[in-house]
């Protein structure tokens, strides 16, 4: 269906600019019967830039699926090799757990070798839409990253637009100017994209190419629609640094991009911050909306302490429930690893599930149609002691079942009518079952319904 909606296209393919026609694409129909909203809605939404798409016109095998603030919150998943480790098998890996887990987008982040085939082996596998930062690439290609020129990242990212790339994360607002206001700071510059091009801008005494050549940019993700995700090369490195001049001076620019983006019918979303404490998460939310007219917020965390090294996706996920709550559209998760090395295959597994959790509190918290029906399946599930049941509506049906199993050894106790953690003696809800049927069964004994003179 998606080829041949494609052959009927001519020019400019995004999903904004038939939404501004006024045409129900495709995805979009699909968009709006996986989040239970009208058709018109989602287009709506698209149009107005407060919803995107990321479905390049060669990812031909992608199930779409939407990022906005009338959807669901959703959570990508980053994966990918570094120079030390990890190669096309291992990322088709974390791929599985991705998809299997229930990650919502996949980025792949390859530093080392094979970026060009690790990348089109995820595409192949992949029916969730597909993310890179192209400037990793492109600095492979060069001895040094200050011999890159704009037409070097223009020339991969068009690269990987026609490989079916559906989004990209570019460090385009990241400026000259902006590179003193990180001197007060504990991390300076965190983001890898961020530092590159700073390094670049000091060391020729010029303004960021891409940002110089960003209708060249434009141009590309017209004729592939390839969704912008305009990435916070300033975003704070620790809590220190949080709702910095540095930070908001950049999300100002973004605001600015995002508007020259809609202005060509390309699909934008703002990334946000990844080290904030409680108390600034929603400010910073409402900041983003304000300066970049509502465009969907995708934020790393945002992380709410610097001292759990190893626990950092718990950390996060605490602030991005509290960002999705906020309004954040996307969380992008963080593993067990974050700041330690590269995340393997059970690091994937942690950060997914911390992520399903927080993204999920977010909507439940935002009253979303029908977001708690499953917690209350598995709430009576669980009362009646149904555990093939409550495995099954478990994020993680494989860990339950192992903790519920591993402590109960004799196999008569698998479906018993308790649990290790209080047994047949001590189990409040076993017990309260017997109060409820005591009550039923002898009302006038349990002085059910009796009045206080009675």
């Amino acid at each position: 269906m998606r080829a041949e909606w494609v052959k009927d296209r001519n020019g400019v393919v995004t999903q904004m600019h038939y939404a501004r026609k006024g045409v129900v694409t495709e995805e979009m129909a699909c968009v709006a019967r996986r989040e239970g909203l009208s058709p018109e809605l989602v287009r709506a939404e698209v149009a107005r830039g407060r919803m995107v798409i990321p479905a390049n016109v060669r990812h031909t095998n992608l199930e779409p699926m939407g990022i906005g603030i009338a959807a669901t919150c959703k959570i990508n998943a980053n994966i990918g090799n570094s120079a030390l480790s990890s190669g096309v098998e291992d990322e088709l890996s974390k791929l599985s757990l991705c998809l299997k887990y229930g990650a919502d987008t996949v980025m792949d982040l390859s530093t080392g070798k094979q970026i060009r085939e690790i990348r089109q082996a995820i595409l192949d596998h992949s029916p969730i839409p597909v993310g890179t930062v192209p400037i990793y690439e492109a600095v492979e290609r060069v001895k040094d990253p200050v011999d890159l020129t704009a037409d070097d990242i223009l020339d991969v990212i068009e690269e990987q637009a026609a490989q079916g790339v559906d989004y990209m994360t570019v460090h385009v607002g990241t400026l000259l100017s902006h590179i003193p206001l990180v001197s007060a700071r504990i991390t300076g510059i965190v983001s890898r994209g961020g530092a590159l091009m700073a390094q670049w801008m000091l060391h020729h005494h010029k303004e960021n190419p891409l940002y110089a050549r960003f209708d060249d940019l434009l141009e590309i993700c017209r004729r592939y629609d390839v969704t912008l995700s305009l990435g916070d090369g300033l975003r704070p490195g620790c809590l220190h640094d949080a709702s910095d001049d540095a930070q908001f001076s950049e999300l100002a620019i973004l605001g600015d991009l995002a508007r020259r983006a809609w202005a060509k019918d390309v699909q934008v979303m703002i990334e946000g911050p990844g080290h904030v404490p409680m108390d600034q998460i929603e400010m910073n939310v409402k900041r983003q909306m304000d300066l970049c007219g509502e465009a969907p917020f995708y934020v790393l965390g945002p992380l709410v302490t610097d001292i759990a090294p190893g626990y950092d996706h718990i950390t996060s996920a605490i602030g991005g429930a509290l960002a999705g709550w906020a309004g954040a559209a996307m969380l992008c998760y963080v593993t067990p690893k974050e700041h330690l090395g590269l995340p393997d295959l059970e690091d994937v597994r942690q950060g997914i599930i911390a992520y399903k959790i927080a993204a999920h509190a977010a909507d439940i918290a935002r009253r979303r149609p029908g977001a708690r029906d499953r917690d209350d399946e598995l709430s009576r599930a669980r009362y009646a002691f149904d555990w093939s049941r409550q495995f099954a509506l478990a994020l993680d049906p494989d860990r339950a079942r192992e903790y519920h199993d591993a402590t109960l050894p004799q196999e008569s106790f698998k479906e018993a009518r308790f649990c290790s953690m209080c047994g047949p003696k001590f189990c409040s809800m076993k017990i309260s079952q017997e109060v409820e049927e005591a009550a039923r069964t002898e009302p006038a004994e349990a002085g059910i319904g009796e009045s206080k003179n009675g």
